[in-house]
């Protein structure tokens, strides 16, 4: 072991000392750094409560903000347009999602070449899901057959910043988990600066991924990905689409609240938050938080991790 892991390993053991013998959330330096990703809106109420949501995070000093990219492009001037305004009207560095699906080389490089102009420098590469769900991923005749190609042709096109995914309990598409670590290798080798993981529920399945990661020869910065959840039923949805597992636990803490959306909250803030704790003891430093647009449980865990919002007007910088 070489002189910086032991450093590491010594820390990491004082981290989670401090974590049982202090208040879960006493003294944290506030020193992790946070992104979050929004899905563009569909209608000018959505539109406003992203807005919101983006108005209320932003102090946060969030690193980057994403916008999501629907499969088969159903999304693109949405994205596009959310991205721009974002760019244009706030001082928040923004990442436009684009992915493989249903899109020949020459489309996405039009697609790239228009945020560019628009001064999108971060792009979140991915291969993308089928339109149809269940459907097997054929890749467009034109096209690129993977987000590791795809993160190469972007490359080509102009020098963005990229993330790409990362799954810590494997693509469902994957044989194994070792292919899998596979094709996060490619993507990294291929010019992508971190990758993003898929939500998990479990610290023990990110630090699983990730040391496997580090045996495998990936060296790029793996950032968990946080979904605090208030809805399970839309929860469970999502992770059998990613390969997610939701413990059983988890279902029974939300059983009974159906009626109850603000204690749902309580308890979707507190989980998510002790995870983060868990996560930060291990030694994380970034998180990326799924918002679903929507402001409230993500700020609360920043908040708890000693991230302050600071008192900034929106724009101040884009002024």
């Amino acid at each position: 072991m070489t002189q910086s892991a032991k450093n590491l390993s010594l820390q990491e053991m004082h981290e989670a000392r401090m974590a049982l013998d202090t208040p879960l959330f006493a003294g944290l330096a506030g020193d992790a750094e946070i992104s979050f990703e929004f899905f563009p809106p569909k209608s000018k109420k959505m539109e406003a409560t992203l807005w919101d949501s983006l108005t209320t995070l932003a102090p946060m000093n969030p690193r980057f903000v994403s916008v999501t990219y629907g499969a088969g492009g159903s999304t693109r001037e949405r994205t596009h347009a959310t991205v721009a305004r974002i760019i244009k009207e706030t001082n928040v560095p923004a990442a436009a999602h684009l992915t493989c699906v249903e899109a020949s080389k020459a489309e996405i490089r039009e697609v790239a070449e228009q945020y560019w102009e628009a001064g999108v420098r971060h792009i979140v590469a991915l291969r993308g899901d089928p339109p149809k769900i269940g459907a097997a991923f054929e890749p467009h005749p034109e096209g690129y057959a993977s987000a590791a190609d795809l993160v190469k042709g972007l490359k080509e096109i102009a020098p963005f910043e990229i993330s790409v995914a990362a799954y810590p309990e494997t693509h469902p598409d994957a044989n194994c988990p070792q292919t899998d670590l596979d094709n996060l290798k490619r993507k990294l080798d291929a010019g992508a600066t971190r990758a993003i993981t898929q939500f998990f529920f479990s610290p023990d399945a990110y630090f699983r991924f990730r040391d496997a990661a580090d045996a495998a020869g990936i060296t790029g910065e793996i950032t968990p990905g946080i979904l605090p959840v208030s809805n399970v039923a839309q929860t469970r949805k999502f992770a059998g689409m990613c390969g997610a597992q939701i413990p059983q636990w988890m279902d029974d803490l939300f059983e009974g609240l159906d009626d109850h959306p603000e204690t749902r909250k309580l308890v979707a803030a507190t989980v998510a938050a002790e995870m983060c704790r868990r996560l930060y003891a291990g030694g994380v430093r970034h998180f990326h938080f799924y918002t679903l647009n929507r402001a409230e449980l993500s700020f609360a865990i920043c908040h708890l991790l000693g991230i302050r919002a600071q008192k900034m007007a929106l724009t101040e910088a884009a002024e």
